[in-house]
């Protein structure tokens, strides 16, 4: 009776166990030998050296940022504010220590505004009118500056806009050709930022601790000499975003300034170091604010500013690694179970592949009879050749 007739015999309820058969057969023992030296290789190059798998890790932290602005720069040649000196208070919005704030680097001057009827500007589509029918009273100009008086009026030989009720005179729109604030890529950036992760009652911070004042003053950051000084010179990082402080600084942008943490725990606690980047995230970036003041008739007046700048969004992610059983145990269970999964493919390869699988089947696979059998109830399937009797 040949192997297919005798496999054919097997009921779901049989029980088989594992027998092992010496094979002479060096192309599985070679690629036997060859999944068992890879496996390995992924083992320790890979699960444990290169991905730490024996670590616990701590992707989760709770962090905090300080930001400090400092520089001067002074206005010139522009009428109004000719010789205005600009400091931290004027060209940093919100108030400082956040970690998101705005750095003014030009500027549309509107001063002198009061409540009145004016024309509106040439530069807004829907306040361009040709005849008092174009300017329906109490209509609101559309991206406009006030409200509709149901008057057209000329400016100049070439355009003709709707009259409005809103501050007077309306903003220009016309920007200086060169930033009014261009000394702000001389400032310097300040950024504190402490990290803990909570798993490991583990925190660090970026800065120094140092009693030396004046360090802080002086200092400036670099990843090898100077790791714990977070003093960043504006200029270099717009320059580290692959783009020049004159192309953002006219119309604004939007930088992203990254800190990153990987602490290794296992390591001593000075090699958990930060790590910066930045990048730009977007061009042109403004908004407007006004003062408003009175004079002694208390006549309500007010000076609009549209500021074009720089917008730093400074963000923290941090992971840390220590050393854990349970990782470690997993780790080690999964390289076994690939060591099984390397056995059970050259089974299936020697058993259902190989020129002589049925000879390796015949040896592998043996039937074994209950014992005291009566000699009627032996059926086809116990005339196996391979069959053992227990009696």
């Amino acid at each position: 009776m040949d192997a297919s007739s005798r496999n054919s015999c097997l009921s779901p309820l049989d029980y088989k166990t594992e027998k092992y058969v010496l094979t002479k057969n060096r192309k599985i023992g070679v690629l036997h030998r060859l999944l068992h030296f890879g496996i390995i290789c992924y083992i320790i190059g890979w699960v444990f050296c290169t991905k730490k798998g024996y670590q616990e890790i701590d992707s989760d932290p709770q962090f905090s940022v300080i930001t400090k602005l400092k520089g001067a720069s002074i206005t010139q040649n522009l009428r109004g504010l000719q010789g205005k000196l600009w400091d931290v208070a004027d060209f940093v919005k919100p108030s400082q220590g956040e970690d998101i704030f705005f750095l003014v680097t030009n500027f549309i001057a509107t001063l002198g505004q009061v409540l009145n009827t004016c024309p509106e500007s040439p530069l807004i589509l829907d306040g361009r009118c040709s005849k008092h029918l174009d300017c329906a009273a109490g209509e609101p100009v559309e991206n406009g500056n006030g409200i509709k008086t149901g008057k057209c009026v000329r400016l100049n030989n070439t355009y003709s806009t709707c009259e409005i009720f809103a501050w007077c005179p309306v903003e220009s729109g016309l920007l200086h050709r060169k930033p009014l604030l261009s000394e702000a890529e001389h400032f310097t950036l300040f950024i504190k930022n402490t990290i803990c992760f909570s798993k490991f009652n583990f925190s660090r911070t970026n800065t120094l601790d140092t009693s030396n004042e004046t360090y802080f003053k002086s200092c400036r950051y670099d990843p090898v000499l100077n790791p714990y000084c977070p003093v960043f010179k504006i200029e270099e990082i717009i320059n580290a975003t692959g783009h020049s402080f004159e192309d953002i600084a006219y119309l604004g942008g939007v930088v992203a300034a990254d800190i990153e943490w990987k602490c290794d725990l296992d390591q001593p606690a000075f090699e958990c170091t930060p790590h910066y980047s930045f990048r730009l995230q977007d061009k042109n970036n403004n908004f407007r604010i006004a003062s408003y003041y009175w004079d002694k008739e208390r006549n309500e007046y007010r000076d609009l500013l549209k500021l074009y700048g720089i917008r730093f969004d400074i963000s923290v992610t941090g992971e840390a690694r220590r050393f854990g059983i349970i990782p470690t145990a997993v780790s080690l269970g999964t390289g076994c179970a690939f060591f099984g999964a390397a056995t059970f493919l050259c089974d299936l390869i020697l058993l259902y592949l190989d020129e002589k699988a049925v000879l390796y089947r015949d040896w592998k696979y043996e039937v074994v009879r209950p014992p005291k059998a009566s000699p009627e109830s032996t059926t086809a399937c116990d005339h196996n050749p391979g069959s053992i009797n227990t009696e």
